[in-house]
């Protein structure tokens, strides 16, 4: 059982940066590989990034793309999204998920655990 709690969320004008934190219970952590996702006002939720256990793998929705970056720390259980040149689009709450198999899928059903989600909004 993993338990995840995101942080860092917040209000920020356009072409600033915040970066999300998402800390996870258990003594496996490196053993799961890691997501992120994001729920827009009236949109269906949609992946954002994800990175493997070890970190040598990540993977990078086209919308966010050279502007975040996701990372770990397995020594502190944690996994971050560093969220630069922010648009009012990215306006959404944002959800962290761990899964216990291999790989780094985009799917949501891939992913075991979530996190209760961070609101992060863009102004204009």
């Amino acid at each position: 059982q993993v338990q995840l709690v995101e942080s860092g969320g917040g209000l920020v004008q356009a072409g600033g940066s915040l970066r999300l934190s998402c800390a996870a219970s258990g003594r496996t952590f490196s053993s799961y590989a890691m997501g992120w996702f994001r729920q827009a006002p009236g949109k269906e939720r949609e992946f954002i990034s994800s990175i493997s256990g070890g970190g040598g793998y990540v993977d990078y929705a086209d919308s966010v793309k050279g502007r975040f970056t996701i990372s770990r720390d397995n020594v502190k259980n944690t996994v971050y999204l560093q969220m630069n040149s922010l648009k009012p689009e990215d306006t959404a709450i944002y959800y962290c998920a761990a899964r216990s198999s291999v790989g780094i899928p985009r799917r949501q059903d891939a992913y075991n655990y979530w996190g209760q989600g961070t609101q992060v909004t863009v102004s204009s």
